[in-house]
């Protein structure tokens, strides 16, 4: 059986949580929903913030939403090198000493001591895709790009949930390194 499945190029963009979005854009404040993304209850919202690192700024991020628990900035290895920062590379919402970043918004700034990271390049399995491939919560995979400039992704992090729409998500370094675009189709190899 062939394990295919539809990758999702993943573009800087930050994750805040409630106190932030209150401090960067006035009290009570709520973010509004720009689009739908794949993954069921998340969205690109309207709004935008700017990082400052010590050697750059991206003046216009995108937030996503609904906010979070602890805010998170996800950066391609290209953008940190720009901000002037050094993210790991991390599993979404894992921020324990990683790097840090002013944010700035139209009604204030805050600056973050972590929380800054490289998304480690992953897989979203509903749980019946999961057993209908053969794939455990957790487990590292081996995926196949086979277009003009095919590759052969390592460390693809497998994410398992009910909440999960079939979606694999590279950052944009990546994706232009291989020749992605958005919906192209990748093969579990192992």
């Amino acid at each position: 059986m062939h394990k295919q499945v539809p990758i999702g190029v993943s573009a800087r963009h930050i994750h805040l949580s409630e106190q932030h979005v209150e401090i960067l854009f006035g009290e009570g404040y709520a973010l509004t929903e720009m689009k739908p993304l794949s993954q069921p209850g998340q969205y690109a919202a309207n709004e935008t913030v700017a990082v400052i690192g010590p050697k750059g700024t991206f003046a216009k991020v995108r937030i996503l939403g609904p906010t979070r628990g602890k805010t998170q900035l996800e950066v391609s290895r290209t953008d940190a090198f720009a901000l002037g920062v050094n993210p790991p590379v991390r599993e979404s919402g894992n921020i324990a000493g990683s790097a840090g970043i002013k944010i700035k918004g139209p009604a204030g700034e805050v600056d973050i001591e972590e929380g800054v990271i490289v998304a480690a390049r992953h897989i979203h399995f509903h749980t019946t895709d999961a057993e209908n491939f053969g794939i455990k919560d957790k487990q590292l995979l081996r995926v196949r790009f086979a277009g003009d400039r095919g590759v052969i992704f390592e460390n693809v992090v497998a994410r398992v949930s009910e909440q999960y729409a079939l979606d694999m998500h590279i950052d944009t370094d990546e994706a232009n390194a291989a020749g992605v675009k958005n919906g192209d189709m990748a093969e579990i190899i192992d």
